[in-house]
């Protein structure tokens, strides 16, 4: 089996073309369907946040009209031309697979080095991709190594140190706007896990009041009795707008909806007292074109790199150190995809070994039950049993032993004893 990866990343694509690309979770399973139909069937998975969407493989070979193919259904998906994707997309075959996805779900692919949310994006994307008959044994394999090298990355290393998280550099850039905190209205609309993140770091400066806009009451209350806020409709976005100095936004719309009219008329019920917006969606929930009102403050998560890069020096020590840790991720990984490399021989000799044995064990059984039956005595049947087994098992090795000569016993005898007579780990 060869595995393979096609992606785009806040590194090699604009969040705009990133948006067309974004798969809410409940949107993973048939498009994976679709994906798989166009394919013939390999395993595959995708992995889709804010600042990545990512097609993972596993098949017979990872040709390049394969990958071609998988180009066109994805471009085909966001609606751009497949040149337009291939410019900004990336594809990664095997080794470099593997360390890819060692990389990310370990935090040191995110805007945010050493984040942690990733790793609960994608454990949720390969329970979906699970449960929709999507995964085999190699690409299960792959993400379990991953995890299991996420967790060793954060236990053993400090690469979660001093990092900045989107929501605190929200705060942050709030702060630098706005005198004092406590003074400001904030809405937040969404009630989903970066809103919820960013509410409580809002909420721990203070503000004179917070809201909660969400398309589902309950669970935007739910959210809002959390911090003493009120709840709002999405309805009511419009007419309300006016009364908020800052906005943070993050919904799974696929369309914008806060439109530069509606904020507009708000800066103007407002006599242009500056608004502070944050748009955290991917795609965008605010149109690009407020960004130009001259009293409106408009951050997406594109324009919050700069901020949460701050401490990364402290962090690249950590870094070394988690590269380690993925690196012998990597070989180990790749010796298990080897040893089921049917041209090496292993796995056919294991069905073999492993026939060889359930054969034996049958017909111990079938005479112990035959033994019983007539009466025997269970010890005594019990030990033919164990006696039976342990002859069968021992009788190629012994026959090798009084079989050869010079060499060839010297080699039997250090093999014999590697394989029957090492220590118990």
């Amino acid at each position: 089996m060869a595995v393979w990866a096609l992606g785009i990343n806040h590194h090699t694509a604009p969040l705009d073309l990133r948006g067309r690309f974004a798969f809410a979770l409940d949107q993973i399973a048939p498009t994976l369907a679709g994906l798989r139909s166009a394919l013939s069937g390999p395993e595959a998975a995708i992995i889709s946040t804010c600042n990545r969407t990512e097609i993972y493989c596993a098949n017979g070979a990872a040709d390049a009209q394969a990958i071609d193919r998988t180009v066109d259904w994805m471009a085909h998906a966001g609606g751009v031309a497949p040149a337009l994707l291939r410019s900004h997309a990336y594809t990664l075959h095997d080794g470099l697979a593997a360390r890819h996805v060692f990389r990310v779900a370990s935090g040191l692919d995110s805007m945010v080095l050493g984040e942690a949310q990733i790793l609960g994006q994608m454990k949720d994307a390969v329970r979906v991709a699970n449960e929709a008959g999507a995964l085999g044994s190699t690409l299960n394999q792959l993400f379990q190594r991953s995890f299991s090298v996420a967790k060793e990355v954060r236990t053993a290393t400090e690469i979660g140190a001093h990092s900045i998280s989107m929501a605190a550099a929200a705060v942050r850039l709030a702060s630098q706007l706005f005198e004092d905190l406590g003074q400001v209205r904030v809405l937040f609309v969404g009630a989903g896990e970066m809103i919820e993140l960013a509410a409580t770091h809002f909420a721990a400066k203070s503000p004179k009041s917070i809201a909660i806009a969400n398309r589902t009451l309950e669970r935007g209350e739910k959210l809002a009795g959390r911090f003493g806020g009120e709840v709002m409709r999405l309805a009511d976005l419009p007419a309300r707008l006016h009364e908020f100095d800052a906005i943070v936004s993050c919904t799974a719309s696929t369309l914008p909806i806060i439109g530069l009219g509606a904020v507009e008329r708000a800066l103007k019920q407002r006599k242009h007292r500056p608004m502070f917006m944050v748009d955290l969606a991917v795609p965008r929930d605010i149109e690009p074109e407020v960004k130009g009102l001259e009293d409106v403050f408009l951050y997406t998560v594109d324009d919050l790199a700069s901020v949460v890069q701050t401490g990364q020096a402290q962090r690249q020590a950590a870094v070394a150190q988690a590269e380690v840790i993925i690196d012998a991720g990597v070989q180990s990984f790749l010796h298990w995809m080897g040893q089921r490399d049917p041209q090496n021989g292993v796995v056919p000799l294991i069905r073999q070994l492993n026939s060889q044995a359930d054969t034996w064990r049958q017909a111990e059984l079938a005479r112990a039950r035959k033994q019983l039956a007539r009466g025997d005595d269970v010890d005594a049947v019990l030990e033919a049993l164990a006696k039976g087994l342990t002859q069968k098992m021992l009788h190629g090795a012994m026959a090798e032993l009084h079989a050869g000569d010079g060499p060839a016993r010297t080699h039997a005898v250090e093999t014999i004893s590697r394989l029957f007579l090492r220590k118990e780990r």
